[in-house]
Formats: C-alpha cells, sequence, structure tokens
C-alpha cells in the first residue's frame, strides 16, 4: 500500500505503527470484500491494533440531504450497513480473525454512541458547528465534495441540503481528532483512500478545532502492480 500522511505529525504517528482506524463508506462501491480483506492483510502487519470505522446509522444524514424521507432513509441504510457489515465480517474471517474478533473490531454508531470519549468529542464537535461561522463553513462545503457525486446536476445543491448533510460528518470529526483516545491506545492513524481539502485544512491546523497529537490521517492507495478492482456494483450499493 502507498500511505500518504497528510502532515509531519501524522507521519509520526504512523511510524509509531500502534493502531490503525481504516474508514469504510456505505453505498461506496470501492470497499469491495477483496478490497477490505486487503486492507486487513495490511493493517495486521504492520499496526498492533487495527479498528473498521463504519458510519452506519448516520449515513441516513446523507440520504436525507436528498430528499429522502427520514423513514425511508433509514431504511436504505439500515439495509446497505447489514449489506457492508456481511463483508467486513467475510473479510476479516478471511483474513484469519474469529467471528468475535471481527465484531469487536467494527466501530459503528452502537459501538460509539455509548463510548464516552467519542460522545464527550462529538458534543465539542457539535458546538463548535453551531458557535464558529469558520468550522461550519469549512464543514457545509466538505459536504458538497459527497453529495456532488450523487447528482447529475451540481446547481441543484443548495445550502439547506449541503447543511443537512454536513451532520453525517460531523459524526466522523470525533474518530479524525482522537481514535487513539476512542480506543484507548497511544497513538492511532485514520486512513482513507482520498483526501479533500477539509482534512488538509483539520490536520494543519488551520480551523478551529484540531486532532490530538496523537492522531494522525493517512491516505492509503493500493500501489500500481496490484490487479484492478472489479467494477460489479451490488444492486442496493447506490441510494
Amino acid at each position: 500500500m502507498r500511505t500518504t500522511p497528510l502532515s509531519e505529525n501524522c507521519r509520526n504517528n504512523l511510524q509509531r505503527r500502534d493502531h490503525v482506524c481504516f474508514g469504510i463508506s456505505p453505498f461506496n462501491s470501492y470497499f469491495s470484500e477483496e478490497r477490505i480483506f486487503k486492507l486487513a492483510q495490511w493493517g495486521r502487519g504492520h499496526f498492533r491494533s487495527m479498528h473498521f470505522f463504519m458510519p452506519d446509522i448516520p449515513s441516513a444524514y446523507t440520504l436525507e440531504a436528498l430528499g429522502y424521507t427520514a423513514e425511508k432513509a433509514a431504511w436504505k441504510a439500515r439495509r446497505q450497513c447489514q449489506y457492508l457489515q456481511n463483508k467486513i465480517q467475510r473479510a476479516l474471517a478471511s483474513a484469519g480473525f474469529s467471528d468475535a474478533e471481527a465484531r469487536s473490531m467494527v466501530l459503528n454508531w452502537e459501538t460509539l454512541s455509548i463510548n464516552a470519549q467519542y460522545v464527550a468529542l462529538y458534543s465539542e464537535v457539535q458546538k463548535c458547528f453551531e458557535n464558529d461561522p469558520t468550522f461550519q463553513s469549512d464543514c457545509v462545503e466538505a459536504s458538497r465534495w459527497v453529495l456532488e457525486r450523487r447528482v447529475s446536476d451540481e446547481t441543484v445543491l443548495t445550502h439547506e441540503m449541503l447543511r443537512s448533510a454536513a451532520r453525517y460528518l460531523l459524526t466522523e470529526v470525533p474518530l479524525f481528532l482522537d481514535s487513539a483516545a476512542i480506543v484507548g491506545k497511544e497513538t492511532s492513524v485514520f486512513c482513507y483512500h482520498q483526501r479533500v481539502q477539509f482534512l488538509e485544512n483539520l490536520f494543519n491546523r488551520r480551523l478551529p478545532i484540531g486532532p490530538s497529537s496523537q492522531q494522525g490521517f493517512v491516505v492509503i492507495e493500493p500501489i500500481s502492480s496490484e490487479p484492478p478492482q472489479s467494477t460489479t456494483v451490488h444492486q442496493g450499493a447506490r441510494p
């Protein structure tokens, strides 16, 4: 895997090899079972422990922003995330983990909503969003990056839609700020295959809120010698 830390502090935490948290997005065909298996293999070979973050319940916020009713959005999110949970379980089983180990490695809303460290960070993030116009603006603009991939015409994206979708991002930010504290590790790096300006700003201390010194973010990509990913998309993979 090719790794690109977003800052020098991110690089230092990557070199510690203590803990890695992989972001696994619902409704994203990139995360095939094979891809998750490769991430698990790489994580096991390079870190002392790892988790997989799956924003299951919060993914309904994106669907609501696109016009689904709250009930329909919640139903689609549950269905898709159960499908994704099964893929993660199978991938981890193929990597040699037991069912119990695999379940313990998935950070979903059920797990995070009762985690005291996460709850405290999430509250801090929400307050910053409501009270700081700069942070709110950056979050809303970051939501554009998510929604523009799901509409045929970007001009239909209103401020109200983007602000609604920002609720999804706010549930992720605590993991960017301090996933090490959330899972009880000394240091951690959050890994995802794409970089966005919001994360560049966050990890380079350009926002009113910033990550712990024990937290890093790393863009992780397959090296060119790896076979291309299958383009087959599950029927329920997009809203």
